[in-house]
């Protein structure tokens, strides 16, 4: 039987004991990274904590709606057993009818039916780092290699425990000023989680500079957690671009953590430009799935066309 536990009812040792057992576990699920990206979660719970499934709630023009909140890539359900379509089914079925709206995205184990309309799929590129780094680097795309050798002639230095401040910084003067949806709040909810993260030695920032001198030019946040180190969160300047900085960085990343039973999750992209870069570096492609349901009546629907336009 699945039950609907809001925040203050959910047994949050129980819960993490279940992410952390789920081979899909992730640390997007664990109880303290939701406190942090969404407090007040509420959750769909199966078989004392066997299954469960984060349910993180919105309001838009006083509808409940469920969405998928900034820097947790892929949530839905996890289980400590293996899961199969109709366990998955049950789930999305038992998500409460108050949620006139649900958006979400789910983790690349959840099976479901391709054909259903209220699924699509999303890319994500990952790579298995437990091989020898001479094997790995020979698996590098013609481009990033020679992308590398670009950085490697100028002398690039890595820099470890740089600030998150100035990874955003980074990414608020390039990339992330074409990005309307990012805000003071969505930065600010980066700091925290960074803190956080950091308290519990489970993330880690590495920076790139010239040789001759202290400025950052490239810098990027990652997640460490039970074998799987996930790229984040990262900010690139012009000249780190122009010095081939990111590619750098992560090729730094996988040396040292080669030949360990590591994986490298890229965190996606749907972005093909990004998507060619992340398996430049020799990554496989994998889909997870996104569910969208609608039920609202006709002014509901137009309220929610308002919405989409604007936001």
């Amino acid at each position: 039987m699945i039950r609907f536990l809001r925040h203050n009812e959910i047994d949050l040792k129980a819960w993490d004991a279940c992410i952390g057992k789920a081979p899909n576990g992730r640390p997007y699920a664990l109880s303290w990274y939701l406190d942090t990206i969404h407090p007040g979660w509420e959750a769909l719970v199966d078989d004392d904590y066997h299954s469960v499934m984060p349910l993180t709630a919105g309001r838009k023009f006083g509808v409940p709606y469920l969405f998928q909140p900034f820097f947790a890539q892929q949530l839905g359900v996890f289980s400590i057993d293996v899961l199969t379509v109709d366990n998955v089914l049950r789930f999305l079925e038992a998500i409460p009818e108050r949620y006139r709206l649900v958006e979400i995205r789910l983790n690349e184990d959840n099976v479901v039916p391709e054909t259903q309309p209220e699924i699509d799929f999303h890319r994500n590129i990952t790579l298995n780092l437990y091989s020898p780094y001479e094997l790995l680097h020979g698996s590098y795309h013609t481009n990033t290699r020679r992308n590398l050798l670009v950085a490697v002639q100028n002398d690039l230095r890595i820099v470890k425990q740089v600030s998150i401040d100035t990874v955003i910084r980074l990414f608020r003067a390039h990339r992330g000023a074409a990005i309307k949806v990012w805000g003071n709040k969505a930065y600010g909810l980066l700091r925290q989680l960074s803190r956080e993260m950091l308290s519990r030695d489970c993330a880690f920032i590495y920076g790139v500079t010239l040789p001759d001198s202290d400025e950052v030019i490239a810098g990027a946040l990652f997640v460490k957690w039970q074998g799987r180190i996930i790229f984040l969160f990262s900010g690139n300047s012009t000249l780190g671009m122009k010095k081939q900085a990111m590619t750098f960085l992560i090729d730094h990343v996988i040396s040292n953590f080669a030949n360990r039973p590591y994986i490298l999750d890229f965190e996606g992209s749907d972005n093909t430009n990004l998507a060619r870069f992340y398996r430049g570096f020799g990554g496989s492609e994998t889909s997870y799935p996104s569910y969208t349901v609608i039920r609202l009546n006709a002014i509901g629907k137009a309220l929610l066309g308002l919405w989409k336009h604007f936001k």
